[in-house]
């Protein structure tokens, strides 16, 4: 599938990686460069919005490949919601989640899909979209793919301080029990290992807060490519050079 098969040897051809370092458990992408993709090529964004969509899925291809446990996408940051086009991302968003709802490929790989944020203060129906993909998907164990949507990372860490705070409240916690793990327990990511590597695209050199508490022992790659032109030969080149 997607061509893998010419790359994914070359992968199993270095050396580093079949002699100690095996591949990382989780990697987070932040896509980045859409619209610097569609005025550069002049195009529409609904084009650049299913090229990027399309270079997700052909990577979640390349996840069941190399046996990647978890990959997450920051795909929508909150503060996104301000900026003009929003209520059209929302729909290219809908399409993507009903294309992956449709997508055999998940169902053969049992690949849970979650989202992390608070998408459920979006438009209804990408609310509803989200609410089936990851029903349908809940069972699933095999691989994990992580959507961030309407997503915050301070905001996610002060969640779990107020999840704390009610405990504490409710006398189910002592203040001096609290720990890293214990707001680790309350965000959330709290389901998955800390991503081992972050990949920044489209230029992007700082990392906007994306999975901020989980980032701290992470190694940042930052890549030039636009999203949507990322092929999966860039993500065997970085993964070569872990």
């Amino acid at each position: 599938m997607f061509g893998l098969k010419k790359n994914i040897n070359i992968l199993h051809k270095n050396k580093k990686i079949e002699k100690n370092y095996g591949l990382p458990k989780h990697i987070a992408i932040s896509i980045n460069g859409i619209n610097t993709w569609a005025e550069k090529n002049k195009k529409e964004p609904s084009i650049a919005y299913k090229e990027s969509f399309l270079a997700i899925k052909k990577l979640i291809g390349l996840q069941t490949k190399l046996d990647i446990p978890v990959l997450t996408f920051n795909l929508l940051h909150s503060k996104i919601k301000k900026k003009e086009g929003f209520p059209e991302i929302v729909e290219y968003l809908i399409e993507f989640f009903s294309d992956l709802r449709e997508w055999e490929f998940i169902v053969e790989n049992q690949i849970k899909i979650s989202v992390l944020g608070k998408w459920y203060d979006l438009a209804g129906g990408l609310v509803e979209e989200i609410k089936d993909l990851t029903m349908e998907t809940k069972d699933y164990d095999k691989f994990f793919v992580n959507f961030c949507v309407n997503y915050d990372g301070q905001e996610e860490i002060v969640d779990s301080f107020r999840i704390i705070a009610r405990k504490v409240r409710g006398d189910l916690l002592d203040p001096d029990a609290i720990t890293k793990e214990e707001v680790k327990d309350n965000l959330y990511s709290s389901y998955f290992v800390p991503p081992d590597t972050i990949l920044l695209t489209g230029g992007k050199k700082n990392l906007d807060g994306f999975l901020l508490w989980d980032s701290v022992n992470a190694r940042i790659v930052f890549s030039d490519k636009l999203w949507p032109e990322f092929k999966d030969a860039d993500f065997i080149e970085i993964i070569n050079l872990l």
